[in-house]
């Protein structure tokens, strides 16, 4: 059983090292930590953390992201958000973006690949036959670099992948055998998957014409979220397009960002 001391220590550490707010999550930290210690021989989570404070980057400090962080997605999650890109947001980003085509586009929290692949395939669908005279490449990023490995390695299981429209299931995707399919080179090509923690400060040199950063700031109290928010607002162009989580919210005086329609925001 986790002690008070030993759960607060993690809860510190997560909220210093990444702004991932875990203090209510205590079932949640002991219940996915416990195995992860007795497997690998710790007598206790102090023992651990001492490892992982020692060496924030190394094996134990990864796999403590890797454990704590949910990544439940999955393909076309929230379609209501791919609607508006189709209609709305793309039509104004294309037409922004003519003079140099290059079309930017940063998936905040990829977590295993389907949003990222989705964006894509959205891209490919949307430019059509003048993809080629485009740069319409998406940039994937996650803290974890367990999903990371999964993302790139680009295979899902049959099921996840049936709810997907039949041409892009048979232009972009392979069988692997009866139960699993594999995404072709031709879209992995059009996704760049990095590590990156979102408290870092922001390396881009471009800035974004759409933004999604849904179902991450669940794990940010307050004041972090806005200052995230706030970063991203000074990385877009302007009039760019924000997608949040639909159960997320702004607070309007708090934020830059115009309200647009629930969990869509532009700058």
């Amino acid at each position: 059983m986790i002690t008070d001391s030993e759960f607060n220590r993690i809860v510190v550490y997560m909220k210093q090292r990444f702004g991932i707010d875990l203090s209510k999550k205590r079932v949640l930290v002991g219940g996915r930590l416990e195995n992860y210690l007795v497997r690998n021989g710790y007598a206790n989570y102090d023992e651990y953390m001492k490892k992982v404070e020692a060496n924030p980057n190394g094996t134990e400090a990864t796999d403590l992201v890797n454990v704590l962080t949910t990544n439940h997605t999955y393909f076309m999650r929230e379609s209501e958000h791919f609607d508006f890109m189709t209609h709305v947001a793309l039509p104004w980003a294309r037409s922004v973006a003519m003079r140099d085509r290059d079309l930017r586009i940063w998936c905040g929290a990829s977590s295993t690949g389907e949003e990222p692949y989705t964006l894509a395939m959205i891209l490919l669908d949307f430019f059509g036959v003048e993809h080629n005279h485009w740069d319409t490449k998406v940039l994937a990023t996650d803290i974890s670099e367990r999903v990371l490995k999964h993302a790139m390695h680009g295979v899902y299981l049959k099921e996840d992948v049936d709810p997907l429209p039949q041409r892009w299931k048979q232009k972009y995707f392979k069988p692997v055998d009866a139960e699993q399919y594999a995404v072709k080179d031709d879209l992995k090509k059009e996704v760049l998957f990095r590590q990156f923690n979102l408290m870092n400060s922001f390396p881009f040199r471009r800035k974004f014409h759409i933004v999604f950063l849904r179902n991450v700031m669940i794990y940010f109290e307050d004041s972090t979220k806005y200052q995230l928010i706030q970063k991203v607002y000074d990385f877009m162009e302007p009039g760019g397009y924000l997608f949040i989580g639909t159960t997320e919210g702004l607070d309007r005086k708090k934020t830059s960002f115009q309200y647009v329609q629930p969990s869509i925001y532009r700058k």
